[in-house]
This record gives C-alpha cells, structure tokens and sequence, in this order.
C-alpha cells in the first residue's frame, strides 16, 4: 500500500514536470529560453519541451508611455514572455517641438515597427518601446529644427522619410526594423493658427480678384477685337460700294460720250444734269410750291432734253 502512495506521488510528479516542461508558442510569436541564467534558444512557433529549473523563459519588462481618453500622458509597465514578431504600430503622446522660425508646436506621431531579431531586441537594449519612444522624440525635434513653420506643414511626406530612415538605422543594432513613420496631427499655437486662416483668407481673395480682373480682361479684349473686325469689314464693304459705283458712272459717261460723239454736249454735264433731274424729282415729291432752280442748271436741263430726243432717234 506504501509503495502504491509512492507510484502515484511520483507519477504525480512527472506529470507537472512535463506539463512545466511543455511550451507552446503561437504563430508570429517567439519565447527566449534561458538555461541557468544565460541565453540557450529561441523557441519559435510550435511545441517544444523544455528541462524545468534548469531552463526558464526570459521575462521581457516593457515600459511605454501613452495617452488617456483625456489626453494626459500615463506610464505603462507589462511583463511579456513571448516576442510578438508583427508589425507592430506604436501611437506617441503629442510632443512639444520648436520650428527653426521658433514657432512651437505639437506634433502627434505614429510609428510602425517590427521585431526582427528577437536576441537584440532583448539583449542589446534594456527596454525596448522606451527606447524607440525617446529616440523619435528626439529625432523628430532635430528635424523639425530644421525647418519652418511653413515648411513643416508642406514637407510631411519628406518628414516622415527622413525620420524612417534615421530611426531605421538607430534601431538595426536591436533587432527592430522600421517600417513607416507618420505625422498625424500638427497643431501650431492659437495665435500662429488665426493668423494662418487670416492669410489663406486673404490669398482666396487675392485669387478670387486675380482671376475677375483677368477675366474683364479677356472680355474687353474680345470685345475691342470684334469692333476692330466689325469696322474692317464695314471699311472694306464702303470701299467696295464706292469702287463699283465710280465704274458704273465711268461706264455711264463712256457710254454717254459715245452718244454724243460729233456733238458740242459733254458727257460730264450731261451726268451732271441727270442729278439735277433727280434732285428736283425728289423736292417735287416733298410738295413744296415754290422751286428755286440755279440759272446754270437750265442750260444742263436744256443738255438733257436736247441728249434725250438725240437718243429717241
């Protein structure tokens, strides 16, 4: 009866051994194993066995700061004993930083990180979130130093790339690879900001004029350009008149002298005596009683009859 108290303690026994001895890592995930006080293995995902008191998985202390629902920055501690290897992305409280105009603002940036050798990343820094943290704290003071308040919210791609690569090469020897650095909120003072919407107002308005003033241009031009046109062609239609009308009184009086060839008539007067012929057409139709006729044009009315029984015969 001993004996079997004896079997069941001791199977007992080995059955918590193995069960202390038995890790199962999840995929994505890997546990620092250390035997006796130092590094033996990395366990990746899987099952793996381990020796108990001789072997023990490597707590990893993570420290970080975040903000609250309100805003306030707040410190957090988590123990881990398992490497998470995603990518991991890693929201930083707003930072005060200083433009090289000496403007101060805050700048809310966002990191993107991954884990890619876990031995670094636990041996080679002592805390590794912390690190990062204060790293692109100052990273991003030393760029943003650099430049302009204007500058700084018109190079935010550049921003972004320049602190990736800075953080990137600071964070190779930890086994961290830097994937993307975003800033997602820059927020200048409230005086440099109503002055800022002031300007933008005021360029609006600027553009807005610009672009009345060019418009009244154009129209005017056009409007001058069709005149312009409008007169050339009535120009040109008055000349034509003229011309056509001068050749058909030159073809008038060619034909007219050729009437009166051998005669004492001359085909100028005759051409002239026609018009006072119209002329008194024209005051005869008005009504009026009393014609006053000049004593020379009854000589050329006298042409005219005389021109017109030449014709009848």
């Amino acid at each position: 009866m001993p004996i079997l108290y004896v079997m069941i303690v001791f199977a007992v026994l080995v059955v918590s051994i193995i069960s202390r001895g038995l890790i199962v890592v999840r995929q994505a995930q890997v546990v620092i194993i250390e035997r006796l006080g130092k590094y033996f293995k990395t366990l990746d995902s899987g099952i793996h066995i381990i020796i108990p008191v001789f072997d023990k998985i490597r707590p990893i202390h993570w420290r970080y700061t975040k903000a609250d629902i309100r805003g306030n920055t707040i410190q957090v501690q988590k123990i881990e004993d398992r490497i998470d290897l995603r990518e991991t992305v890693y929201d930083f409280p707003r930072q005060n930083v200083i433009t090289s105009d000496n403007v101060s603002i805050n700048i809310n940036a966002m990191l993107y990180f991954q884990i890619t050798d876990p031995y670094k990343a636990v041996y080679e820094i002592g805390n590794l979130p912390e690190a990062i943290e204060k790293l692109t704290q100052t990273s991003l003071r030393n760029v943003i130093g650099e430049l302009t308040l204007q500058e700084t919210f018109t190079s935010r791609d550049g921003i972004n790339a320049k602190l990736r690569d800075i953080l990137d090469d600071a964070t190779d020897k930890w086994g961290v690879k830097v994937n993307r650095v975003e800033l997602q909120d820059i927020l200048p003072p409230e005086d440099i900001k109503t002055a800022m919407e002031k300007q933008m107002r005021a360029e609006r308005d600027k553009r807005a004029k610009i672009l009345t003033a060019e418009g009244e241009r154009e129209y005017q031009i056009l409007v001058a350009e069709g005149e312009k046109q409008a007169k050339i062609a009535r120009a040109e239609g008055e000349a034509q008149a003229k011309i056509l009308v001068a050749d058909a009184e030159r073809k008038s009086i060619e034909f007219i002298a050729e009437a009166v060839k051998g005669t004492t008539t001359d085909p100028a007067q005759y051409q002239v005596a026609l018009k006072y012929v119209a002329a008194f057409s024209e005051i005869m139709k008005q009504g009026d009683k009393t014609v006053v006729i000049p004593y020379e044009s009854s000589a050329l009315l006298g042409s005219v009859k005389t021109l017109a029984n030449i014709f009848k015969q």
